[in-house]
């Protein structure tokens, strides 16, 4: 399935601001059709699996809200909702 801007935007930002050593980002949007949050755009529900030394002693709420704060307005705007899965290099 090929990326969408949504998804490819989320790639961009995460790059960006975390400089991953693992990035995986996943639209989940599919298996949440007619549900809330489904705004029929096919990019609104993401699992966003990551690995960055950034994380190294952050605790797992930091963690989110660092990637969280990476995504910005796209959180507010664009995405209904995101799994993450953050973790330090070793973890």
């Amino acid at each position: 399935m090929p990326k969408g801007p949504v998804h490819s935007e989320i790639e961009k930002r995460l790059t960006a601001e975390l400089a991953p050593t693992a990035l995986n980002v996943i639209n989940d949007s599919a298996s949440h059709h007619g549900h809330a949050g489904d705004d029929g755009s096919g990019e609104s529900h993401f699992t966003v699996e990551i690995e960055a030394a950034a994380f190294a002693g952050q605790s797992r709420l930091n963690r989110q809200r660092m990637v969280n704060r990476a995504l910005g307005d796209m959180m507010r705007a664009t995405v209904h909702a995101m799994v993450i899965k953050a973790k330090a290099p070793g973890e």
